[in-house]
């Protein structure tokens, strides 16, 4: 266990325990799905048009402020059930846990009061925004933290479809005045779907590289991360086939050129995906360690991972925005 140091704000606590900057990329992919939402309808590609810019900024203000306080319960409760691993791991010994800022029950129960008042605050915009959002905070605390984490090696994989569930909440909010039924999978649009689909398949490569960088650590807390269970080749090996598939969501627009995006979509898809895949080919499990005795190329991978989804997410919003297409 980590010394205890001297103790922040409570404000600073409950950001630290909502792990703010994890969950902003994750707004980022809610508010570009928003955003490519009512640029494609304004130019009468999906229907419901008459939404306004003002409409726009208030569906952003309620899922960013619905999304962070959902995602950050998630993250609240994560760290209580995950405590005996925090201590354990030199990346997550000093979160407010460990380090003697909070109660185990205190991240508990302030990750759930947060979950349930972000949750609901999506629900007042569209069900199917809050539906998203309970489903996602569920899935995240009993799934993959409290079943999948310590048992499989498959863990992020499986758990990663949690963490892709933004842009359907970001699109529901904004589709709010023309969803209809009772079927929470029709946004009425296969676009969400396919930005869903994009962060479920960049999760394990993105997570994998932060896994071989660190290598070790999870199996010294007795979490059977993929590199500790299966090997770095193994590992890696894995994470080439979802890159290749990433690089193969590119034929999906081709499809879709009655909802705007079509082709331009399909090449940046492809470029970006070719872009980042040669990161994730690159990483040679046999170099040299740096001084912290970790992957340097594994770490390069892990960070272009964060601006390859930024790109894809803002490329949509481009490219919706286009008047000629």
């Amino acid at each position: 266990m980590s010394e205890i140091s001297e103790r922040p704000s409570l404000f600073v606590i409950w950001m630290k325990l909502m792990k703010l900057r994890v969950i902003v990329l994750l707004q980022v992919t809610a508010v570009c799905a928003i955003l490519a939402h009512d640029l494609l309808n304004r130019k009468g590609v999906i229907e419901g048009g008459g939404r306004t810019w003002l409409d726009t900024l208030v569906t952003c203000f309620w899922v960013i402020i619905g999304g962070t306080l959902s995602a950050g319960g998630a993250n609240s409760i994560n760290m209580w059930f995950d405590e005996d691993i925090d201590k354990g791991m030199r990346r997550t010994n000093k979160r407010p846990i460990p380090s003697g800022w909070a109660s185990g029950r205190h991240a508990l129960v302030f990750g759930i009061i947060i979950s349930i008042i972000g949750t609901a605050a999506l629900w007042q915009v569209h069900w199917k925004a809050g539906f998203w959002s309970a489903f996602s905070v569920l899935y995240y605390v009993f799934i993959y933290t409290i079943w999948l984490k310590r048992r499989t090696p498959q863990n992020i994989v499986i758990g990663g479809i949690a963490g892709a569930t933004p842009p359907l909440i970001g699109w529901a909010a904004a589709a709010a005045g023309t969803l209809s039924g009772n079927n929470p999978f029709d946004l009425g649009s296969p676009i969400p779907w396919m930005l869903f689909l994009l962060i479920f398949l960049w999760t394990p490569p993105h997570f994998w590289a932060l896994a071989l960088y660190r290598h070790g650590e999870y199996g010294k807390v007795g979490v059977p991360m993929m590199p500790d269970a299966k090997g770095a080749q193994r590992t890696l090996f894995e994470s080439k086939i979802y890159c290749i598939l990433l690089i193969g969501l590119a034929l999906i627009p081709l499809y879709w050129s009655e909802y705007g995006i079509g082709w331009p979509y399909a090449v940046i898809v492809a470029g970006l995906g070719i872009w980042y895949s040669t990161t994730v080919f690159a990483i040679d499990v046999d170099e040299e360690l740096d001084e912290n005795q970790r992957l340097p190329k594994a770490y390069h991978s892990f960070m272009s991972s964060l601006k390859y989804l930024a790109y894809m997410f803002i490329a949509i919003v481009i490219i919706a925005a286009q008047p000629w297409l």
